[in-house]
């Protein structure tokens, strides 16, 4: 529980319905805390509370639905995932590289861009489910836990998880709805072990693509990422291996969004995968490849980011503080989007950072202008510690350092 308790805190997160928070726990005392909690568990007296919803934006303009657990639940959910998660590791497949030890996406994208250009498998089917977390239905995901989880206390806490309310504060009024108990349906994102019964659920469709004996047939590999998926095909798979998914999917009670669910076939056209763009590219002297690069939607995505962090909004903080922010936001994502010709973006992300952040210093003194002549290069990254975005490919290590 301590451990359990650990990771939580590292996580950080905002309070869920109870308004309950970190500070409060500790200015109370963390260990009478968790041993009130540990004799809730043993006593059988614990019940998981209602879930917060809060809405998060999107990048299509719309909002997606997050169940916010209080932090009692994130703890308990976390010592489980401690316990089994080691447990049902051994159960997953090596094409599944979503919250797992050892993988990350830079991996899956990896062994996409394997497939494509080592393999010949060149026409993809990229694939969108919708509201794949909110969609799992609880009775087979219920026996896929089963299968390795004995204790039927913890069976029944998990389904208590699963079939949690809701609570939505709007307008200044609480309202509890339970639809997950309702439609027997959903595994909440924003609850701790949610991203393991992702897996544990889509497992079964892996399975059924072998077993079935569709990957044999078509020779057409899967690789997954949460509840993003690509099939990689040989030339004049694809649309087979597209009608294959969609039915099995259906029998796993799953719905795809055929609106967004589209064949590439490479290099001619190209797909999105985990922030990336996999697709044709032209390099020295005109020549076509294979390759990736950062998405145009991730693109714009850290721009609006570093547009919103330099708003007047921000201009009473201190010059220190919002570019250390934006130097963490730079720094990470430059490590995750570094694969394939990424340099000519670099170097519009690094021009734009500059001149925001430059504009945002001279506005918030109330001066006009750009900044360009009154404030330096060497004001920004060496007073400032301005997170320098590499201009070369041979400083990307050092980047990452």
């Amino acid at each position: 529980m301590l451990e359990a308790y650990r990771r939580c805190h590292a996580n950080a997160g905002a309070a869920g319905v109870d308004g309950e928070t970190f500070e409060q726990i500790e200015a109370q005392g963390m260990e009478g805390w968790l041993e009130k909690l540990r004799e809730e568990l043993l006593s059988g007296r614990y019940t998981p509370k209602p879930l917060l919803r809060v809405w998060i934006p999107k990048s299509n303009g719309g909002q997606r639905p997050l169940g916010i657990p209080s932090i009692c639940d994130r703890v308990v959910q976390m010592a489980v995932v401690l316990v089994v998660g080691p447990i049902f590791e051994t159960d997953l497949l090596p094409q599944q590289y979503g919250f797992r030890p050892g993988v990350d996406a830079k991996m899956a994208l990896r062994r996409v861009y394997w497939h494509v250009t080592e393999q010949g498998r060149r026409e993809v089917v990229d694939a969108d489910l919708r509201d794949y977390f909110t969609s799992i239905p609880h009775s087979p995901l219920m026996r896929c836990l089963s299968r390795r989880i004995a204790d039927g206390r913890v069976l029944k806490t998990v389904k208590r998880w699963m079939t949690a309310s809701v609570v939505e504060r709007a307008e200044g009024r609480r309202v509890q709805t339970a639809e997950a108990r309702k439609r027997k349906r959903g595994t909440p994102q924003g609850g701790v072990i949610s991203p393991l019964l992702a897996n544990l659920y889509f497992r079964r469709f892996l399975l059924a693509w072998q077993l079935h004996g569709h990957q044999q047939q078509l020779n057409a590999h899967i690789v997954n990422y949460a509840d993003d998926f690509v099939i990689c095909c040989p030339p004049a798979k694809a649309e087979a291996a597209m009608m294959r998914m969609q039915t099995l999917m259906a029998r796993l009670g799953l719905q795809v969004n055929t609106a967004k669910t589209r064949i590439a076939r490479l290099p001619e056209e190209s797909f999105n995968f985990l922030g990336y763009t996999v697709g044709g590219f032209y390099g020295k002297a005109g020549r076509r490849y294979i390759g990736t690069c950062p998405s145009r939607k991730a693109v714009r995505a850290l721009l609006k980011r570093i547009h919103e962090r330099t708003s007047s909004q921000w201009y009473a903080d201190a010059p220190q503080t919002t570019v250390d922010r934006i130097s963490s936001l730079l720094r990470g994502w430059c490590g995750y989007f570094d694969q394939g010709p990424v340099i000519r973006i670099y170097q519009l992300v690094r021009r734009y950072t500059e001149r925001r952040v430059r504009r945002w210093l001279m506005r918030r003194t109330g001066r006009a202008g750009t900044g360009f002549t009154q404030i330096s290069d060497k004001y920004l990254y060496q007073t400032l510690g301005l997170f320098a975005v590499p201009l070369r490919r041979a400083d990307l290590s050092r980047a990452k350092a």
